[in-house]
C-alpha cells in the first residue's frame, strides 16, 4: 500500500471587519485597539467619518496577529462597505451606547447575515456618554432583539469606551476566544485576492491590496488579473506594513506588481495564479429577499451585484416564480454586464440601483451555467437544489474544474472532503466520465497522477489538435510541428505537456514523430511544380553520388521549404551545414566505412576519400558527422569504431 501523504497545516491570518451606523465610533475604537487610525484620506479626517476602506492591525495576547477592516457606516457609502466585508473571518458590530440600534446598524447586520460571516462580537461603544447601568441594560435588550435570528444571535456584547480605555482588555479577550473557536482559513493552493485598493508608490510602481483567500502568494509568482486577463509578476509583498516573502491565506495583503500599469486595474478585479480561475457573466444562485425591503422583486429586474470586492449591474432572472415577496427565498440566474470571478459557495449581495436599497443575497451554486435556463423547468430546479446540497462528487468536480490539470491528491485536498467521501466521489466521477486521468496508474485520493475535469480536458484536447492542424495548413511541406513549439504555444509545464501528448498519441488523435507532432494521416506531398524541381535535383545527386550538390545549391534549386521537407522526410541527410547526401548514398557510405574499420581496425580521412573517389571536403564532413552521432571516435589521424 502506498504511504499516505501527511497533510501539513498551513498557517493563516485572520481579519476582523467592523460594521455599524455612522459615527458610532468604529474608527476610534480601531485606533484605540491598534494604535493605527484607519481614516487615511484627508476628507475622511475632516468629515470625521470613514468614506473608503481603512485598515489596522494588532497582536492578540496569545501572539496571533490579526487585521481589522474599518468600513463606512454612512448610508451614502454602504457600497464601499460591501467591498470590505466579503473576506473577513469575524464581524465586530459597533453600536454606540448613547444612540443604540440605528438604520445602518440594521442594514449592516442584514449584510453580515446574508454573507454568513462565520463569527461575530458586539461592541457597545461610547459607554462614557451613557454611564447609567439601567440605560446600558435597556440598550442591550434592544440589541438582543435586533440580532435575534441572525448570525450574531448569541454573540457576546462587550461594553467599551475608546476615550477612557475601559473594556478594551475584555474586548480583546473575547476576540481571541472567538477566533480560537473558529478553524483557520485553509490553503487550497489556488490563491484569490479580490482587489479593494489600487495605487502607485514612488520607486515601486503598481500596488494592489485585498484580503487573500484560498491560497498563498509568494514573491516572484506569476499572476493574472481577472477579468481582463492581464499577466504580471509579484515584485514584493507586505502584510501590516511588514515585508513578507509569502502572504498567507486570510491576511490583509499588499502586492507590488511588475508588468501591469495602475491604469489597467480597478477595484473589484481579482489577482490569481494563471489558469486557476475563469471569469463569468452568468451564474446561478440561491437567493433570500430581506423581510423588510420596500417591495417584491420581479423577473427581469435590474440589480446591483456585489461579490468579493467587485460590483456590477445585472439582470435578474427568477426561476420557478414570477416574483419574490419580502422574506421569501428562491433560485435566480444573474446575467451580468461585466464579468466577475466566482466559485461555488461564494456569498453575494444584491442591491436596488435606485432608490438604493439592500435587497438580499445568498450563495453561488453554479458560477458557469451552460446557458439561459428555462424558467419553469423542474429539472433545472432539482439540479440547482442538488448543487446547493453539494454532493461529494459535485464538490470534487468543482475542485477539478478550478485546478484545471492537477494531481488527484491536490483536487481532493482542494475539495476538503473526508477520505471516505473523496474515494467514493472519485470513483463516481471516473465512472461517469466527468473526470479524466491523464496518466496511467492506480487512481486513488492519495495519487499523484494528473487528471482533469472532462470540460477542461475537452478544451485542452481541442486546442492542441487545432494548433497542430493550423501548423499543417501554414507549413504543408513540414512533417509536423516541433514539440517544443507546441508546448510553448499551449503554455503548459513539461510534465503536463508530456502527459497530454502521451494520452493523445495513445488515443490515436496525434502522431509523435521524434521531436515533431503531427495529425494522423498527415504526409508531406509535393505539387506538380515542386515535384518537377525535386526530380531535377535528384538527377544531380544521382550523377554525382559522392560529390553531390551543396546545401545552397539545393535551396536555390527547389526552395527552402521543399529542401527542408526532403530533410524531414529522410530523402536527404545533412552531415554538415553545407554537405548533404541522398539517403541511398549516405547508408551505403556509412556501411562501407564500418566494414573497412572492422577489417583494418581503423581508417584515415585519406582512405575514406579514396574509397569513394570524392574530395577531402565530403570525406571530412561525413567522418565528423559519424563522430558526432557516436558511430566512430577520433584517435589522432585515425577513426575507430566507438564501443
Amino acid at each position: 500500500m502506498p504511504k499516505k501523504e501527511e497533510r501539513k497545516e498551513t498557517k493563516s491570518m485572520r481579519v476582523i471587519g467592523t460594521a455599524g451606523h455612522v459615527d458610532h465610533g468604529k474608527s476610534t475604537l480601531i485606533a484605540a485597539l491598534t494604535g493605527v487610525h484607519p481614516d487615511r484620506l484627508k476628507e475622511e479626517q475632516a468629515r470625521e467619518m470613514t468614506i473608503e476602506l481603512g485598515f489596522g492591525w494588532m497582536t492578540l495576547p496569545n501572539g496571533e496577529e490579526i487585521g481589522i477592516v474599518d468600513v463606512p457606516g454612512h448610508r451614502d457609502f454602504i457600497e464601499n462597505m460591501l467591498a470590505g466585508v466579503g473576506g473577513i473571518d469575524a464581524a465586530l458590530l459597533v453600536i454606540a451606547a448613547d444612540e443604540g440600534v440605528m438604520p445602518q446598524t440594521r442594514e449592516h447586520l442584514a449584510i453580515l447575515d446574508l454573507l454568513q460571516i462565520p463569527a461575530g462580537l458586539i461592541a457597545l461603544t461610547k459607554t462614557d456618554l451613557a454611564s447609567d447601568p439601567a440605560w446600558l441594560d435597556l440598550v442591550e435588550t434592544d440589541i438582543r432583539a435586533a440580532v435575534a435570528g441572525t448570525i450574531l444571535d448569541a454573540a457576546p456584547i462587550v461594553r467599551v469606551s475608546a476615550k477612557t480605555k475601559t473594556g478594551l482588555d475584555s474586548l480583546i479577550a473575547h476576540l481571541q476566544s472567538l477566533l480560537q473557536e473558529k478553524p483557520a482559513r485553509p490553503d487550497l493552493h489556488r490563491p484569490r485576492l479580490p482587489i479593494d485598493r489600487v495605487f502607485t508608490m514612488s520607486g515601486f510602481g503598481t500596488v494592489v491590496t485585498g484580503t487573500l483567500s484560498d491560497g498563498s502568494l509568494s514573491v516572484g509568482d506569476e499572476v493574472e488579473i481577472l477579468p481582463a486577463g492581464l499577466t504580471g509578476r509579484i515584485r514584493g509583498l507586505q502584510t501590516h506594513k511588514k515585508k513578507e516573502e509569502t502572504a498567507l491565506p486570510g491576511s490583509r495583503t499588499a502586492v507590488n506588481l511588475s508588468g501591469v500599469n495602475v491604469e489597467q486595474i480597478r477595484r473589484g478585479d481579482v489577482l490569481v495564479h494563471p489558469r486557476q480561475y475563469l471569469a463569468t457573466r452568468r451564474l446561478d444562485a440561491q437567493f433570500r429577499l430581506l423581510k423588510d425591503v420596500s417591495s417584491p422583486i420581479h423577473h427581469g429586474q435590474e440589480v446591483k451585484f456585489f461579490i468579493g470586492a467587485s460590483e456590477t449591474i445585472g439582470t435578474l432572472r427568477l426561476l420557478g416564480v414570477e416574483e419574490l415577496r419580502p422574506g421569501e427565498q428562491g433560485w435566480i440566474q444573474l446575467e451580468l454586464r461585466q464579468p466577475v470571478v466566482a466559485v461555488r459557495g461564494d456569498r453575494y449581495i444584491l442591491r436596488r440601483p435606485s432608490p438604493s436599497e439592500t435587497l438580499g443575497g445568498g450563495m453561488v451554486v453554479d458560477p458557469a451555467p451552460k446557458g439561459r435556463h428555462k424558467r419553469f423547468d423542474e429539472a433545472v430546479l432539482k439540479s440547482l437544489a442538488a448543487l446547493m446540497r453539494g454532493s461529494p462528487a459535485d464538490i470534487l468536480f468543482e475542485s477539478a474544474l478550478a485546478l484545471n490539470i492537477a494531481p488527484l491528491k491536490d483536487m481532493v485536498r482542494h475539495s476538503r472532503l473526508e477520505p471516505a467521501e473523496a474515494e467514493t466521489a472519485l470513483k463516481q466521477l471516473l465512472a461517469e466520465g466527468r473526470l479524466t486521468a491523464l496518466e496511467e496508474g492506480e487512481l486513488t485520493p492519495e495519487s499523484d497522477l494528473l487528471a482533469a475535469a472532462q470540460p477542461r480536458w475537452n478544451a485542452l484536447q481541442n486546442q492542441t489538435l487545432q494548433l497542430v492542424e493550423a501548423y499543417h495548413r501554414e507549413f504543408p511541406l513540414r512533417r509536423g510541428i516541433p514539440r517544443e513549439e507546441l508546448k510553448s504555444r499551449l503554455k503548459l509545464p513539461p510534465r503536463i505537456f508530456q502527459a497530454v501528448m502521451k494520452k493523445l498519441a495513445a488515443e490515436h488523435l496525434l502522431l509523435e514523430r521524434g521531436a515533431l507532432a503531427a495529425m494522423p494521416g498527415h504526409e508531406v506531398r509535393f505539387g506538380a511544380q515542386e515535384q518537377a524541381k525535386v526530380q531535377t535535383l535528384m538527377r544531380k545527386f544521382e550523377a554525382n553520388r559522392f560529390t553531390p550538390p551543396g546545401v545552397r545549391e539545393c535551396q536555390a534549386e527547389v526552395g527552402d521549404e521543399v529542401f527542408n521537407a526532403l530533410l524531414e522526410r529522410g530523402d536527404l541527410v545533412a552531415v554538415s551545414s553545407d554537405v548533404v547526401f541522398r539517403k541511398q548514398e549516405y547508408e551505403f557510405m556509412t556501411g562501407e566505412i564500418r566494414r573497412a574499420i572492422e577489417r583494418q581496425g581503423r581508417i584515415t580521412l585519406a582512405e575514406v576519400r579514396d574509397l569513394f573517389q570524392t574530395s577531402r571536403k565530403y570525406a571530412q564532413a561525413l567522418l565528423e558527422h559519424l563522430d558526432a552521432i557516436g558511430m566512430t571516435m577520433r584517435d589522432g589521424d585515425f577513426r575507430r569504431l566507438k564501443k
